[in-house]
């Protein structure tokens, strides 16, 4: 274990310093701005003498529906009308930072650092995430205690014009009501900011007219239908330009040779700007300018190992070949291991594209000594940092306008576009508008990481497991995120300088969720060349089929059904109740031969679901997914409809990284250039889906992520029933 002492002993100075640092006094103001009419009550609220009530959100909206329950958690303990409710982005500021999901996306470095200085680094640094199913989970607390704090203030102003005691007043559907007195919140805006809080403030109690747990109306979807909705690309300037450009291949390559003369004969074409890493070229609309890309012909050298299929199933190979760094441990695994009933399986899963909706995208406009930067981020102080150092000015004069963000599924976290923006129009001095065709942002997609897993179990004769080892081989996902997003960061540097360690990123979820004698999970970091980053469910993705297909094995060597051997076995309630759920509901026949039926289940992010598959494999041996039924328990909901979207496409987007097409990698180059080379799922190919929200008092878990985790697992599952072998390979493609 890292603690302070023996941190300050392994790092130097420097990392004294850094601790030090973090105990230095410090506070923050809120920085939001008052629109004519608007009281800024704190730093997440503003009410207008309209009515209008404005809930600054710090989290992106890529679909996930963040927009709507961030601002229904202080809606409901405001007591407002949930009509007058609206939403901006946050700007930033170190109290809308985001811990939580550091510690999740970085947890290759962060791990190793103590946790209160992780937390004022985050802190301190104004480190907003949007990831990791981290939003409800991290700002509940504060969005609960802004909307209170708000609700306080109005009964005071009410209270003092009826001349009553403000604790016996109540607020509800956007009205201070004390007996037959009421008095709308538009009528107190401006004066009940000038009372002063409590020194504990009173959370609203009961039922009534409250908005948590209810499916109100999404706050993002009117603008979206009617197509008034800002993403990236809407942004219109005057004099702006648009580009579009051409990165090297996947790793140190280098821009050698173009043909500009070819390039400026195509119509509307204005520029070409060359960087020794990539080439934009410049135009009065997009399309020209994509043209004029194919016209310059670019040309680059690679250096180094070349990175292809090949290359990377022999670093993984390698690497599982190496000791490995252990990551979790319990019991005495070498004694529980030795000894008849030992079962070992090797799986592999292919790298995962995030194949967004909305490729890469920015505008910006350096004008005088300031960058203005339009941007979908899902880091968006990390996105300013990097536009900033790619020209050489101070982040504060960056200003970024965070928009909508159309999908990302974790690709809105890299900065690369942002960076590239801000040199194009540095250099141009006026407006321009980035856009990565297609084709770039599938080759140079930081994509999830591929991995192999060497699993091993004992079982014993009453069909328990004494021991389970699980080797992975991933690269070191966590770390590398840290490196690239944070690059000269003190605290990253320090975690590197500390001796290598598993990266709890790369494995996180490995550890099984059932009783066993002994249990160790290690991870062997694999260098691969192909640079690895955040997607969907993360590390989780795998970790989970590789647990839930060997738990399957397992049962079946130990003649157990699979379900009530998993229940038997599990140390946690809530994930056997979502068991049970998903199997009585979708009429589980204990998955035997033939049966066309499996199952599994997981917990992260504090919630927790099971799915049964139904499947098939047709004449051609193409499978067929005709059924999933989930069952979740991710705590107090929210919102209900919210929830149930999520887990619905995370099982649609699990279903697709299980049953796509693998994309090749080929002399450092990714060979698919559009979505249709992708072999994703399309409408006729969506099995029936049935989702139960389980009720549960607990915490609010996280569920952006939950869907996608468990239902390759469960499908695979599924079809051993049927192919009559264990599936062991992500995507599993036709099945002979």
């Amino acid at each position: 274990m890292v603690t302070r002492r023996n941190l300050l002993v392994t790092g130097g100075a420097g990392l004294g310093l850094l601790v030090a640092w973090a105990v230095w006094p410090r506070s923050f103001a809120p920085n939001l701005v008052a629109a004519p009419g608007e009281t800024i009550y704190n730093a997440w609220l503003k009410i207008a003498t309209d009515g209008q009530v404005t809930v600054a959100v710090p989290q992106a909206e890529h679909g996930q529906g963040v927009w709507t329950a961030l601002p229904q958690i202080l809606a409901d303990e405001l007591g407002a009308d949930w009509r007058t409710i609206g939403v901006e982005p946050a700007p930033l500021n170190p109290l809308y930072a985001n811990p939580l999901a550091a510690d999740i996306l970085f947890a290759g470095s962060y791990d190793r650092i103590p946790e209160a200085l992780r937390r004022e680094h985050a802190v301190r640094g104004a480190l907003m995430l949007t990831g990791g199913s981290t939003s409800i989970r991290q700002f509940e607390p504060a969005l609960r205690a802004a909307g209170a704090a708000a609700r306080v203030l109005l009964c005071k102003a009410a209270a003092k014009r009826w001349s009553a005691d403000w604790e016996t007043c109540e607020t509800n559907a956007g009205f201070v009501t004390a007996g037959k007195n009421k008095l709308r919140f538009a009528d107190l805006a401006a004066e009940a900011v000038a009372f002063d809080l409590p020194a504990e403030l009173p959370m609203r109690i009961g039922d009534e007219g409250r908005l948590t747990g209810r499916a109100v109306p999404r706050l993002d979807v009117p603008a979206k239908v009617d197509g008034s909705a800002t993403f990236a690309a809407d942004v219109r300037l005057p004099d702006m330009v648009f580009a579009s450009i051409m990165q090297g291949p996947v790793g140190d390559s280098r821009l050698v040779r173009i043909d500009k003369a070819a390039a400026q004969r195509v119509p509307g074409t204005i520029a070409v700007i060359e960087n020794e890493r990539w080439v934009a070229t410049l135009a009065s609309n997009w399309w020209a300018a994509n043209r004029a890309l194919t016209a310059l012909a670019p040309r680059f050298a690679t250096r180094g190992a070349p990175v292809d299929d090949r290359h990377i199933a022999a670093a993984l190979d390698a690497a599982l070949a190496r000791p490995g760094q252990r990551f979790a441990k319990t019991g005495d695994i070498a004694a529980v291991m030795d000894g008849p009933g030992r079962v070992t399986a090797d799986y592999h899963v292919a790298p995962v594209f995030h194949a967004a909706i909305e490729p890469p995208c920015a505008t910006a406009w350096y004008h005088g000594d300031r960058l203005e930067l339009w941007l979908g981020t899902q880091a968006p102080g990390l996105a300013r940092e990097a536009a900033a150092r790619a020209i050489g000015i101070a982040p504060g004069a960056v200003v970024l306008h965070p928009t909508l963000i159309g999908g990302s599924f974790g690709a809105a976290l890299e900065c690369d576009v942002a960076a590239q923006a801000a040199i194009v129009a540095a250099k141009t001095k006026r407006p321009v508008q980035l856009v990565w065709s297609r084709r770039e942002a599938l080759a140079r997609d930081c994509v999830r990481a591929p991995a192999r897993a060497r699993m091993t179990a004992r079982l014993g004769g009453n069909g328990a497991i004494l021991g389970w080892r699980a080797q992975i081989a991933a690269p070191a996902t966590g770390r590398e995120l840290a490196t690239r997003l944070m690059p000269g960061d003190a605290v990253v540097a320090a975690a590197r300088a500390l001796p290598e360690a598993a990266d709890g990123y790369a494995v996180a979820g490995a550890v099984p969720s059932y009783r066993t004698g002994g249990c160790l999970v290690e991870h062997h970091p694999a260098e691969i060349g192909l640079p690895s980053g955040h997607l969907r469910g993360g590390a989780h993705g795998y970790t989970c089929f590789f647990t839930e297909c060997f738990i399957d094995e397992l049962a079946h060597r130990a003649g157990a059904e699979p379900m009530s051997w998993r229940i038997g076995m599990l140390r946690d309630a809530r994930l056997a109740r979502c068991l049970s759920t998903a199997a009585s509901l979708g009429g589980w026949d204990g998955g035997g031969d033939g049966s066309g039926q499996g199952i599994a289940c997981h917990a992260m992010a504090g919630s927790y679901i099971a799915v049964m598959a139904e499947a098939s494999i047709d004449a051609s041996g193409s499978p067929r997914v005709e059924r999933l039924v989930a069952a979740v328990d991710c705590g107090r909901q929210v919102n209900p409809d919210l929830i149930r979207q999520q887990i619905e496409g995370g099982l649609i987007f699990g279903l697709a990284a299980a049953t796509a097409s693998a994309v090749e990698i080929d002399r450092n180059l990714v060979t698919a250039r559009r979505l249709g080379d992708l072999g994703l799922p399309r409408l006729a190919d969506m099995p029936d889906i049935t989702v139960e929200l389980l009720p549960s008092n607990a915490d609010p878990g996280g569920v952006s992520d939950l869907g996608m985790v468990a239902v390759a697992p469960a499908v695979v599952n599924a079809l051993a029933t049927v192919a009559g072998k264990r599936l062991r390979t992500l995507p599993f493609g036709a099945i002979a």
